[in-house]
């Protein structure tokens, strides 16, 4: 009797760890959410170089978790025409990640946080992109986000108008 026990233990459990069934799907998996990971590290090192709250970590958990729920669906047998109610939920739960980078201050009216809140967006879609096998499409997106991040502050800086030099006013005359 306790021989056919921890029978059922061990079929019980080589069969809860049967999701993937080959070495192909193994691999293909690995590769997926490796490459998400690596691609949301490298904007979260982007970001977290600027100083910004959401650094490394924070972008390659996003991407893995993205690249995670679309190879569930996948693995679980869901259509391809029903996969956009998954990344629709995913596009949902990021935004509300993101509202939480973006800050505004009372002082000077200014907003803080909405790069890095768009940049969890697109680590998000990037890692979609990743697992859903399209890992061309992520790699240059990833690409594109670092040319950005790096290329824009400059242009931006050189096509800003210097300010006008504040004039002084003339000095008042002593009314004696």
């Amino acid at each position: 009797m306790a021989s056919s026990g921890w029978q059922l233990v061990r079929e019980t459990f080589i069969s809860e760890f049967s999701d993937l069934t080959d070495v192909g799907e193994v691999t293909r998996m690995v590769l997926r959410l490796t490459l998400a990971a690596l691609l949301g590290g490298l904007l979260g090192i982007e970001r977290e170089q600027k100083g910004k709250a959401a650094g490394v970590r924070t972008h390659m958990l996003v991407a893995i978790g993205a690249a995670l729920f679309v190879l569930l669906s996948q693995q679980a047998g869901m259509p391809s025409s029903d996969m956009s109610r998954v990344i629709q939920g995913i596009i949902a739960g990021i935004g509300f990640l993101g509202a939480g980078t973006i800050l505004k201050s009372d002082h000077d009216e200014r907003v803080k946080g909405l790069t890095t809140a768009a940049g969890i967006w697109l680590t998000a879609a990037i890692g979609v992109a990743a697992g859903m096998g399209r890992e061309s499409t992520a790699v240059l997106s990833t690409l594109l986000a670092l040319a950005i991040f790096a290329l824009m502050p400059h242009l931006v800086n050189l096509l800003e108008k210097p300010e006008p030099p504040h004039a002084t006013p003339p000095p008042q005359e002593d009314p004696k």
